[in-house]
């Protein structure tokens, strides 16, 4: 067949201006991560198959870069450029995240040094064995074809030592992500030597171009397999491939020169010619019948793969030059829609007054979102913003109801609440908690060190005295924790209610306050800071005046009050039964107890019945101890005037000898304390009881809706104002510019400027040379 004619496969004119032309939309695609579908060549296929041989057949000289073993790492980006004028490749390496290319690479067996030193910085950087980033090179040499190829990772079975085992599956993965592209011809080199039958990566090619419609098949080493032809018919039959080719594969036949030593480019060409000039002569006169030259021949040499490959991207060119001028263009319109958007940016962020406006508009109008919603709202959805009352549970894990309130249930817990209803019913929750929790279990020896020495002062009233005493000391035991907890929880609400608010404020129309603010990442953060230092002013000032409320409702004074009640009355209201305590008779009951009834249910005497002893009464004995006057019960009552009792003294109400101590004297006559201790078991839970009803029911659900709610809704927006605004100008932009913010927008709006420019330029030189495609 005749000879390829150097004219034919580098001096055209026409193919130079075409490849050009995509050679500088390509290097822009590299540099700025653009997706333009720029026709490519991909070379894929096992170690060792001669894909690098291959490539040094394209460029027309050798760089030895089967030594950089650049196919086991990093993906190369090969762009050869035709110029007559170049008689020295000239080479040059883009440099990274760049349009720009490097300086000259000279010899051009320094290539090879250039290329392991960028890999190995890229690699060292990404701590991996490989990359899926590509290298991209330029060469521009007199004597190679207008052609892209870009050379991947040779596919392994096994990881070389000292390599992860995935390293053949990232291999695998990054070929495959190299030839998926449908813009991208797939170059698939398989040794001659091994039957078709038998190719262990044709399956690869199958995944990512299952018709075979871009896939090109070369047989590499040629030259290996001639000897096993005798007849015309072996070459034919494995030239056709047929029954293991799919019918759209028409494969190539390669042999490339043997020698591996480093030789100038001119006899490494002469080298490729002589080569492909042995295999045809060799099929013609040494195979019996030569071969089916008419079907074959022009699939046989590298001279013949290398104009086939011109002219299929030649092709390509043409057909997808008007989808190319229209991505362009979209491409130019959006980048200067984006460096629009960073001047603006870089505008607003010098405006001060601007920002400061529209940052009060917004604190403004999240405050009013929140008041909204915590008086009732029905705009946010309730499946996304709602809670359970399990669920707020879990999400406050730190603030659980104590004790045995744990499992309090509300009315509406199923409910998935937000803003003011999930408020109210973490109110309901605090007093079902309340109502959960009674009077702790109280022991004898606690309730001897009350009790013994109010008697031996010789106070009337030391049983009811000691009851009040250990009423007030439960109550706030018990419910202290109870009140810090109901308040954390309703904290929480109002911090959830913030983020509701600011999530449906996000969903506003464009041209809001918040749409203009939405980049400033530090300003929202301040803001939820201001908000959450508010609730927590809040929380605290709650916490204060709820325990202040128990510590009012805990006084002896207020307890006092409780005390001055109908204890008999109270039993029976309350369901209480009496059983036994120890081995104490269910019917016995301390002459405390008896007397404190009897003087709860005693009518006040008449004028007419009350007398006035001229020596002092009995009585004086026990009340001049209890620090009272004659007449008063416990609750400040006036109580009826009575005869001194007749006989040994008993319970609160009898005289109790003291020695010089003060301590119970030996032959004194003493009440037993098995049946004070009953007595005082419960008129301390009676008194819990209504302290927990003055505290958790009465006065606590009303200060914590005015001390939360109220400031919400009257100073919220005014505090947060002051917190973020009332600061200087530098100290406001701190919140929107963050030290040489405005010098990084300044480099983001220099870098889109030069990307603009570049499109544009690339756009207008491949509108003029698309006349030539």
């Amino acid at each position: 067949m005749p000879a390829v004619s150097a004219e034919e496969l580098y001096a055209n004119e026409t193919s130079r201006l075409r490849f050009e032309a995509f050679s500088r939309l390509q290097a822009a695609a590299v540099a700025f991560g653009e997706q333009l579908p720029i026709p490519e060549i991909v070379a894929i296929g096992g170690q060792s198959d001669g894909k690098s041989s291959l490539l040094e057949a394209f460029l027309g000289f050798r760089f030895n870069v089967r030594e950089v073993e650049m196919g086991t790492r990093r993906p190369l980006i090969v762009q050869m450029v035709h110029d007559p004028t170049a008689e020295q490749p000239r080479c040059r390496l883009q440099e990274e995240d760049s349009e720009e290319y490097g300086p000259l690479i000279m010899p051009e067996t320094a290539v090879s040094e250039a290329i392991r030193e960028m890999t190995d910085r890229h690699l060292r950087t990404i701590g991996a064995p490989v990359s899926a980033k590509p290298i991209v090179m330029r060469a521009e040499f007199a004597y190679c074809p207008n052609l892209t190829i870009i050379d991947t990772p040779g596919f392994i079975l096994k990881a070389r030592k000292g390599e992860p085992d995935s390293t053949p599956d990232d291999i695998l993965d990054m070929v495959k992500a190299q030839a998926r592209p449908a813009h991208r011809l797939i170059l698939f080199l398989q040794q001659s030597s091994v039957e078709w039958c038998s190719a262990l990566w044709m399956h690869v090619v199958q995944e990512v171009d299952p018709n075979f419609q871009r896939t090109i098949v070369v047989a590499s080493k040629f030259d290996n397999r001639l000897k096993e032809f005798a007849e015309r018919w072996e070459v034919d039959r494995y030239l056709s491939a047929s029954g293991y080719l799919h019918q759209n594969v028409k494969p190539f036949f390669v042999a490339l020169p043997k020698d591996r030593a480093m030789v100038p480019s001119g006899e490494w060409r002469s080298q490729i010619q002589q080569v492909d000039a042995g295999i045809l002569h060799h099929l013609r006169t040494e195979v019996a019948g030569g071969f089916d030259e008419e079907r074959f021949g022009a699939r046989v040499g590298f001279g013949n793969l290398k104009l086939f490959l011109e002219e299929e991207l030649a092709r390509r060119y043409r057909d997808a030059s008007p989808t190319m001028l229209a991505l362009l263009q979209e491409r130019c319109e959006s980048a200067a829609a984006q460096l629009m958007a960073a001047e603006a940016q870089l505008n607003a962020a010098e405006d001060v007054a601007s920002l400061r406006r529209a940052a009060m508009q917004h604190v403004f109008a999240v405050a009013r979102r929140v008041a909204a919603l915590l008086d009732g709202a029905t705009d946010p959805d309730p499946a996304q913003h709602g809670l359970t009352t399990e669920e707020e549970r879990t999400a406050s894990t730190s603030a659980q109801w104590p004790g045995g309130a744990s499992n309090a249930k509300p009315p509406n817990a199923g409910l998935r609440l937000y803003g003011g209803a999930a408020f109210e019913r973490c109110l309901a929750e605090f007093q079902e908690a309340a109502l959960e929790l009674g009077c702790p279990a109280v022991g004898k020896d606690k309730v001897a060190n009350v009790l013994l020495p109010q008697r031996a002062r010789g106070g009337a009233d030391s049983a009811l005295l000691a009851a009040q005493e250990i009423a007030r000391s439960s109550a706030r035991e018990v419910l202290s924790p109870l009140l810090d907890t109901a308040c954390a929880r309703l904290s929480a609400v109002l911090r959830r209610a913030f983020d509701i608010a600011v999530d449906s404020a996000s969903q506003s129309a464009e041209g809001t306050p918040l749409q203009a603010l939405r980049p400033y990442v530090a300003f929202h953060a301040s803001l939820r800071g201001a908000y959450q230092s508010f609730v927590g002013q809040l929380e605290e000032q709650c916490r204060s005046l709820v325990q202040h409320h128990l510590e009012a409702a805990t006084s002896s004074f207020a307890v006092s009050l409780l005390g001055g009640v109908d204890m008999e009355e109270e039993e029976e209201a309350a369901g209480v039964q009496h059983g036994d305590e120890e081995n104490e008779p269910p019917d016995e009951r301390s002459a405390a107890e008896e007397g404190i009834r009897r003087l709860d249910l005693r009518e006040p005497l008449a004028e007419s019945q009350m007398t006035v002893p001229e020596t002092p009464s009995p009585d004086m004995a026990f009340l001049k101890g209890g620090g009272r006057r004659h007449g008063q019960n416990f609750a400040g009552r006036v109580l009826p005037r009575t005869t001194a009792p007749k006989g040994p003294s008993v319970g609160v109400r009898g005289a109790v000898p003291m020695g010089a101590a003060g301590s119970l004297t030996p032959g004194g006559t003493q009440t037993s304390l098995k049946g004070d201790f009953r007595a005082i078991c419960l008129g301390s839970e009676r008194l819990f009881a209504r302290i927990r009803q003055a505290v958790a029911v009465q006065a606590a659900p009303a200060t914590l809706r005015s001390a939360f709610l109220e400031p919400i809704s009257q100073r919220l927006a005014g505090d947060l104002s002051l917190e973020l605004f009332a600061r200087r100008d530098e100290d406001v932009m701190g919140m929107f510019a963050a030290s040489g913010a405005v010098a990084v927008l300044e480099a983001s709006r220099e870098t889109l400027a030069r990307r603009v420019e570049n499109l544009v330029k690339c756009k207008n030189e491949f509108q003029e040379l698309a006349r030539c495609l």
